[in-house]
């Protein structure tokens, strides 16, 4: 058995999430970083809103591939996207964006990641979808699309630009 997001669901949880960011960070110098991939492509898109209401936030792109600790749990090796983070982290209010919060493993390793560049002043989480069961005591300060699942349903995220459309597939485990 499976259920689907749709391109409206996504589009609600970005702009739920562009709400709360605007709500929170109003006065202060914000950075939003993506996580390679697909937390990239929310980040742009909450970007986008953002500006759409007159705030415009530094911007960068993290690549975790040499920060994790699950090669061995992955079907084939990552593919390396390479960061862009153009900002100056010492001191830098940064918001992490990724797609979906599950264990809590590839925000450990964005934040290993982030360091090599800097000690940032203030690291928040945002996620498009937060799916619950966590291995690490790692929590989202702004979620667009709180998900319950089982531990071993398989979420999948597809988004337009990496993946040619916008829809979250929830596939029960049999």
């Amino acid at each position: 058995m499976s259920r689907t997001l749709t391109a409206e669901d996504i589009d609600g949880g970005v702009e739920r999430l562009a709400d709360a960011i605007l709500e929170s960070s109003e006065g202060r110098s914000v950075a939003l970083v993506g996580i390679r991939s697909r937390g990239d492509e929310v980040a742009e898109r909450l970007r986008a809103r953002l500006a759409e209401r007159g705030r415009e936030l530094d911007f960068g792109t993290l690549d975790i591939s040499l920060y994790r600790d699950d090669y061995e749990h992955l079907h084939e090796n990552p593919k390396l996207q390479g960061s862009d983070i153009t900002f100056e982290v010492d001191g830098a209010d940064i918001i992490l964006v990724d797609d979906v919060l599950f264990t809590g493993r590839t925000i450990r390793a964005a934040l290993d990641s982030i360091s090599d560049y800097g000690r940032p002043g203030r690291v928040q989480l945002a996620v498009l979808i937060d799916r619950g069961h966590r291995e690490l005591p790692i929590q989202p300060d702004y979620v667009g699309i709180p998900l319950e699942t089982e531990r071993h349903d398989h979420v999948h995220v597809s988004l337009a630009k990496t993946d040619g459309e916008d829809k979250v597939e929830i596939r029960k485990k049999e």
